[in-house]
């Protein structure tokens, strides 16, 4: 009788374990669902409070840290759009450009800096690549003075100049690199065969390399366009008329002009800046992982 309950004691032990562990895996991706869902509110929860605060009266924005929109205001936005010297489509135009001219500057001169640096042979080719990845650890701040006066002597202050032009020189070493280890993981064979058709090196590079970097580009085209976009520091440096202004810039002396009587439009017209980013990040996401995924796989 003893070895019976025993027996059936263990049984009973197994299945209410074997329950115990069905149920759990069954709770688990409930349960880690609920987890990412509270998380992904906390951290949008300073972004969901600024659009519902552009909306807002002015005098009740400071007031509540809800997100219930007792009175809705879109005037916030009317008001915003004219506030300053010149209307906001002006200074979303200047970022558009400032944008354009990066995005292509980076495209052009990093896929090509990263196809002599992945495909070609030169002279102390290794120690060009290492300075390259030290200039990435390099801090804006430490280069903003020698900039500003090099700048300065070419007449080029309070233009676009000196935001677009050193994009043409490679000067975004993280792209670069990224580039560089895309173009490794690309077959030689390809490159060899297409040498034997007689192609040279700027026909592989156009005909072979450049079409098989769209995931790569994509990435890039992206993040120069969110980074440049928002970058306040150096455009704050180089512009200084209120008809050159960019978006950030302009949000700041938006508050600078309006001090705290019109809190709700200069959130509705930071909410205007973040549409942009947004779209930039949900249309181009695909390609966004799928460039930095496939970046060093051979």
């Amino acid at each position: 009788m003893t070895t019976e309950t025993t027996t059936e004691t263990l049984t009973r032990t197994v299945a209410t374990r074997r329950s115990s562990a069905v149920t759990w895996s069954r709770i688990r991706p409930l349960v880690i669902h609920v987890v990412l869902a509270g998380s992904a509110l906390v951290m949008l929860y300073p972004v969901i409070w600024m659009v519902v605060s552009s909306l807002r009266p002015g005098n009740e924005i400071f007031r509540d840290p809800g997100i219930l929109v007792k009175d809705l205001r879109i005037e916030n936005y009317r008001v915003g759009w004219h506030a300053l010297t010149e209307p906001f489509t002006r200074y979303l135009l200047n970022s558009a450009l400032v944008v354009l001219g990066s995005i292509v500057g980076n495209l052009v001169s990093c896929s090509m800096a990263a196809y002599a640096f992945a495909r070609l042979e030169f002279t102390a080719k290794k120690f060009w690549f290492a300075i390259m990845l030290l200039s990435i650890m390099l801090p804006i701040h430490v280069v903003i003075v020698p900039q500003y006066i090099l700048f300065s002597n070419l007449g080029w202050i309070n233009t676009v100049l000196p935001l677009v032009v050193p994009k043409l020189l490679a000067t975004d070493a993280f792209f670069v690199f990224l580039m560089v280890q895309f173009i490794r993981g690309i077959p030689r064979e390809l490159d060899e065969a297409a040498r034997i058709d007689g192609c040279g090196k700027a026909s592989i590079f156009l005909r072979i390399i450049l079409p098989l970097m769209v995931p790569a580009l994509a990435t890039t085209t992206i993040f120069t366009f969110i980074w440049t976009w928002n970058d306040f520091f150096s455009q704050l440096i180089y512009l200084t008329d209120p008809h050159m202004y960019t978006v950030p810039v302009a949000l700041r002396s938006f508050v600078d002009s309006t001090s705290s009587s019109s809190w709700g439009s200069m959130f509705a017209m930071s909410v205007v800046s973040l549409v942009p980013v947004f779209l930039a990040f949900l249309l181009g996401q695909r390609f966004l992982i799928k460039g930095i995924a496939t970046t060093g796989i051979k």
